[in-house]
């Protein structure tokens, strides 16, 4: 019999998957679904994902590599062109867990935290600026915009964080399970060589 920990993951997940939700604001709308008092304990963001990946191979496993894939083709061509800010994905696309409803996740570490922004101006490209909380807790600036994916005949959302070059160091550290919890564009290049499949 499933837990009520184990029933949220598995409302979650199916929310972080059709909806394209976050996992905590997934976990907050599953407890509320499930009539939980507020103060129950959610389930932590390792169980969610392993739902997510579970929900995904029950029923979106004839969709979901070929968007994954597309989905990492476009955070490369990003990643290429801010190559000079040090890119490096995270997230759901990272983690292989990404659908059609996923956004593209860069953090850049940069020298001077205004030069990404100066690039996307000089590129013409529009976007919106807004504060967020970075991977140590503090807070970043975070450049957001729209980029078609032809892939996936709709546009992607990519969100840019913007670290400073000394925090790249301590970005590297493998999680607490781990992993490492992003990764840069040779190392996704590695993860896409990995999962692709045998002819």
């Amino acid at each position: 019999m499933e837990t009520l920990t184990q029933e949220i993951a598995a409302v979650a997940a199916r929310l972080v998957v059709e909806d394209g939700l976050d996992y905590g604001s997934a976990k907050r709308h599953a407890g509320r679904q499930l009539g939980v008092p507020p103060r129950t304990a959610l389930p932590d963001n390792t169980l969610v994902e392993a739902a997510v990946r579970e929900h995904l191979a029950l029923f979106h496993a004839d969709t979901q590599p070929g968007e994954l894939v597309a989905l990492r083709r476009l955070a490369l061509q990003w990643m290429e062109r801010l190559a000079e800010f040090r890119p490096h994905l995270s997230g759901a696309v990272w983690h292989g867990t990404a659908t059609r409803l996923s956004d593209i996740y860069l953090q850049l570490f940069c020298d001077d935290p205004k030069s990404a922004e100066i690039t996307l101006i000089d590129h013409g490209v529009d976007y919106q600026a807004r504060a967020t909380t970075g991977f140590n807790g503090a807070s970043v600036d975070a450049l957001s915009l729209s980029a078609p994916c032809p892939e996936l005949g709709e546009p992607v959302g990519v969100h840019l964080m913007i670290h400073d070059h000394d925090e790249l160091r301590g970005a590297l550290r493998a999680g607490a399970d781990g992993r490492a919890p992003r990764g840069d564009r040779q190392a996704l290049l590695r993860r896409m060589a990995a999962e692709a499949p045998v002819p």
